[in-house]
């Protein structure tokens, strides 16, 4: 079975770094498209940052030049470098992941639990 298990989540104060993490394992065949989503209480579920397996990457307008995504392949891996963070980035944080497992016959869409992030003002 494929899991998504993200870490670092936390509380930071505004203007403060954190940087988040999340691991897909699993029989895993090939991962495509690896990122992150957010949440709020009452709003969907929303982009934050994306990286395809060929390393590009897209960004919401809200993180441009704040957020860096990066992947490492080998290690199915998917890692959200955030700096100067905002209180309204306060959300839960979720790791998504586009894989095709032995679990599967196709490529399907996989989420991690979900890591809360809160910035202080």
């Amino acid at each position: 079975q494929v899991q998504l298990v993200e870490s670092g989540g936390g509380l930071v104060q505004a203007g403060g770094p954190l940087r988040l993490s999340c691991v897909a394992s699993g029989r895993i065949f090939s991962i495509s498209a690896m990122g992150w989503y957010r949440q709020v209480p009452g709003k969907q579920r929303e982009l934050v940052a994306v990286v395809s397996s060929t390393g590009s990457r897209n960004y919401a307008d809200s993180v441009k030049g704040r957020f860096t995504v990066s992947r490492d392949n080998a290690k199915n891996r998917v890692d959200l470098q955030m700096d100067s963070l905002k209180p309204e980035d306060t959300a839960v944080y979720y790791c998504n992941g586009e894989i095709h497992s032995a679990t599967w016959p196709s490529t399907r869409t996989y989420w991690g639990q979900g890591t809360q992030v809160t910035v202080s003002s």
